[in-house]
């Protein structure tokens, strides 16, 4: 039977089942390579998603269902998706560094059918499994708490199993943020994901298939980034996580084209000492967003990597919203900030007053879009979902402005502003300066909400190493640059910047373990 009979009668093609027929168009090459082990073929990975998913439906998963996901970066992790996907289920995936509290909200206000676990997780599952029950719980490979699903799965036939999702079922829902809250799950339907891994992969040039490093969670961009390699043909190198020494040597090793980075993750990359030996021929295109970043560290990646930086500026809630080209790095904006790039294809952006009215270049408001990947909205929560969608718009909660040429720039969060007196701090545009200090090698700055109320500026930095970078000459700087109101009310000196599990700087710890902070900051760029 061939692919295309397996979709026969299908009401919907679809992403799962187009990755499938690319796959079966050359099984023999190599579609995903792990940290431990074989390559995994594409024919491999075709056998598995249909093995996998067959399983999952005997044991009641299909269209409407959830299944949780506390995997890691495994091959296994992204065949038990694109199962889960071809069913009809949706996918939840649990951040291995989120707390087990947070963990369990997430699981309680879900409700999945199967909790998917693996080796090397079992510690972080027990401690979700202490504080929530699960109907099921499986895990992808041997396991002394579970039954593994993979060697279940394995033992079927690898016949094809027809998709059962439409387009406007969800084929995930991901839950954003969580460091200053209670975090809030994102729908996301298959019809518009796969009408924008087909753009993406469609831009790739034929004959030149991409082997994208996943060094960062497969739960975020770097799944992404995967499911269009795949699509094109590529190869998927998967590593646990990220270090900047094994990622410069997977770079050169497995000849890497193409990379997922956030900002902070570039910056340990350029600083590392094996950077200047290593052998970076093969890089097409290192993508970057989902934090701040510096206008003087990207031109130092410009210099270091060569013609290959493409900049995403981009929410969960709206998927990509602008891109920056290679060539566009050296431009700046308000304050020095790096322009977020020109929209996407697609995409429509408009600044707004407070009155919800547009604004003519140059002025600051709320950046609003239209997108063709928009969020379905948030899991069961109409009051935000109708505060956030209005009239196919999206509201992205940033505030920014855009040039005469139409590029965007993008100043803050509405929410993440810090207020002291005399007015309102954008931590974006402090941690801007403080990475133009020739002392200063990396940033945060978060707000510290005391008993009364009133909020305070603190920083912390990183200081390279021989500069002075402590409180007073940081505080002249801030003064200096952009007036009082702006200057921290404490400087703390860190060895390095703590980062969450999806890799933004951490300022809910940084808040309670150096403002003394009992409610976490109050701001979050």
């Amino acid at each position: 039977m061939t692919e295309n009979s397996e979709n026969a009668g299908a009401p919907y093609r679809s992403y799962v089942e187009s990755l499938l027929e690319v796959l079966a168009r050359s099984p023999g090459r190599p579609a995903l390579v792990p940290a431990r082990g074989p390559a995994v073929s594409a024919g491999e990975l075709r056998d598995g998603v249909r093995r996998t998913a067959a399983e999952l439906a005997e044991r009641g998963v299909g269209r409407g269902s959830t299944v949780a996901f506390l995997t890691g970066n495994r091959p296994e992790a992204l065949t038990a998706r694109y199962a889960a996907n071809l069913i009809g289920a949706r996918a939840v995936f649990l951040g291995e560094g989120t707390a087990p509290q947070a963990q369990a909200r997430i699981v309680e206000g879900v409700g999945p059918a199967v909790l998917l676990v693996a080796p090397g997780t079992e510690a972080a599952a027990r401690a979700l499994l202490a504080r929530v029950a699960a109907p099921a719980v499986l895990s992808l490979g041997p396991s002394p708490d579970h039954e593994d699903l993979t060697a279940a799965a394995a033992l079927r036939p690898p016949r094809p199993v027809a998709g059962a999702a439409r387009p406007g079922d969800d084929w995930c829902v991901r839950f954003t943020g969580g460091t200053t809250g209670v975090p809030k799950g994102v729908r996301m339907a298959h019809g518009p994901y796969a009408s924008t891994l087909a753009l993406h992969a469609g831009r790739i040039p034929a004959g030149s298939p991409p082997r994208t490093l996943a060094c960062t969670p497969l739960a975020h961009m770097a799944g992404v980034l995967a499911d269009i390699a795949l699509l094109a043909g590529g190869t998927v190198v998967l590593r646990p996580g990220f270090e900047a020494g094994d990622v410069l040597a997977a770079l050169a090793r497995e000849r890497i084209t193409d990379v997922w980075l956030l900002p902070p993750l570039l910056y340990q990359l350029l600083d590392h000492p094996d950077l200047p030996a290593t052998d970076l021929s093969a890089l097409r295109r290192v993508f970057y967003g989902g934090t701040a970043a510096s206008a003087r560290r990207l031109r130092e990646a410009a210099r270091a990597f060569g013609p290959v930086l493409h900049g995403w500026y981009g929410q969960t809630e709206a998927g990509n919203i602008a891109e920056v080209l290679p060539h566009e790095h050296g431009v700046t904006g308000p304050g020095g900030l790096p322009t977020a790039g020109r929209p996407a294809p697609g995409v429509t952006i408009e600044i707004r007053g407070a009155d919800g009215r547009p604004l003519p270049a140059g002025e600051r408001g709320e950046i609003v879009v239209r997108t063709p990947m928009p969020m379905s909205g948030y899991w069961r929560q109409p009051g935000p979902t109708a505060e956030v969608l209005r009239d196919g718009w999206i509201r992205t909660g940033d505030i920014g402005c855009l040039d005469a040429e139409g590029r965007l720039f993008v100043l803050d969060r509405i929410g993440d502003r810090i207020v002291v007196v005399g007015g309102h701090v954008h931590p974006a545009e402090l941690e801007e300066l403080l990475l133009a200090h020739p002392a200063v090698a990396a940033c945060a700055v978060f707000g510290v909400r005391r008993g009364d109320g009133t909020e305070e500026v603190h920083a912390a930095v990183v200081p390279v190493p021989g500069r002075d970078a402590g409180p007073r000459a940081v505080r002249e700087y801030v003064t200096r640059h952009l007036g009082a109101m702006y200057a921290p009310r404490a400087v703390h000196t860190v060895d390095r910047i703590p980062l969450t599990g999806v890799g933004k700087p951490d300022k809910r710890l940084l808040a309670r373990a150096l403002g003394g902070a009992d409610d976490g900051p109050a701001a979050q760029a």
